[in-house]
């Protein structure tokens, strides 16, 4: 039995974490909405959302080349090279 002590602080944080999750995510009632909030919600809603401006709209003038991670060595010679061993 004393060798599974051990596990005893990986069983009580576990629990504990379990206690905790469950009480944040308990249900809770309804907050009610007065008519000043329900109003300014509205408002919010209808509002016209912004344009996007002319920086976005624009697209970029060189595109980079997506890296691969591979290096790949350029060589001033036309064809693969070979040496005779």
């Amino acid at each position: 039995m004393n060798i599974l002590l051990w596990l005893l602080p990986a069983a009580t944080v576990t629990g504990t974490a379990m206690i905790v999750v469950a009480w944040v995510g308990r249900a809770r009632p309804e907050r009610e909405m007065s008519e000043a909030d329900q109003e300014r919600f509205a408002a919010a809603i209808l509002r016209p959302m912004p344009t996007a401006g002319p920086d976005r709209a624009r697209p970029l003038a060189r595109t980079r080349e997506r890296s691969t991670g591979v290096a790949v060595r350029r060589s001033d010679q036309p064809g693969p090279t070979r040496r005779s061993a």
